[in-house]
């Protein structure tokens, strides 16, 4: 069986007469750390959002898992996603008015599960066990991204990634996010992170370089440093 989880043939993005996407082949191995990287305007997120199947490609193929998602109708992606899929934005997309236990457990309600224990491990993984019913609005920024994390871990799926997920964050913050996602690599998740911070970068295995919408290369980090949770 091939270790090949994500794999991407001749991808193309076209948005009008704009390409977003040009011909984008790469591959990502069962549990490693990759991150995608690009100026403004390079096609990362455009890329993320094919790979995460929150959109479709013009042209060409994303293999996930052993599945050709172009073959999958809107209601199938979704089904796909909640299972395969756990999503970590730099916007934190909270519901104000639940709480932070209750906006883990938002990702079970597409899996027609609720399990409150599930969703009380994961955040005692990401260290907010005492804070479960606090609101969005009583936690600090770093916080809020880790119940963005223990969302995204919550239905356990084997890929995690993560767009930008520092970029709202102080350095404090940032290292405690970070830590956490290479602590789930260490743990044998695939990761999969968008950045334009080359620092962030060089903490993956491996960089894949996006400009003006195409492959330009990659980058293999042989020690990448590890973080330091406080």
């Amino acid at each position: 069986m091939s270790d090949i989880v994500i794999e991407t043939q001749n991808l193309c993005k076209h948005f009008g007469s704009v390409v977003a996407l040009d011909n984008i082949s790469i591959q990502v191995r069962c549990g490693e750390f990759v991150a995608i990287m690009g100026a403004s305007g390079s096609g990362k997120t455009t890329l993320m959002n094919i790979l995460t199947c929150l959109d479709t490609a013009t042209h060409g193929h994303v293999i996930l898992d052993g599945v050709d998602t172009a073959e999958l109708d809107e209601e199938a992606r979704r089904v796909f996603r909640s299972r395969k899929i756990g999503l970590v934005f730099q916007q934190f997309h909270l519901i104000p008015y639940l709480s932070a236990l209750e906006n883990v457990m938002l990702a079970q309600y597409y899996h027609s599960v609720t399990d409150v224990e599930a969703a009380k491990k994961v955040m005692q993984q990401v260290g907010l066990e005492s804070r479960i019913d606090h609101l969005p609005n009583q936690l600090s920024g770093g916080e809020q991204q880790r119940v963005c994390i223990a969302r995204a871990l919550v239905n356990q799926p084997p890929i995690i990634f993560a767009d930008e997920p520092t970029g709202n964050l102080d350095a404090e913050n940032e290292a405690i996010v970070l830590g956490l996602l290479e602590d789930l690599h260490a743990q044998g998740r695939t990761i999969v992170m968008v950045t334009h911070n080359p620092e962030l970068g060089r903490r993956s295995e491996r960089i894949i370089r996006l400009q003006h919408g195409k492959y330009v290369g990659e980058e293999m980090i042989n020690s990448p440093p590890k973080g330091k949770r406080e």
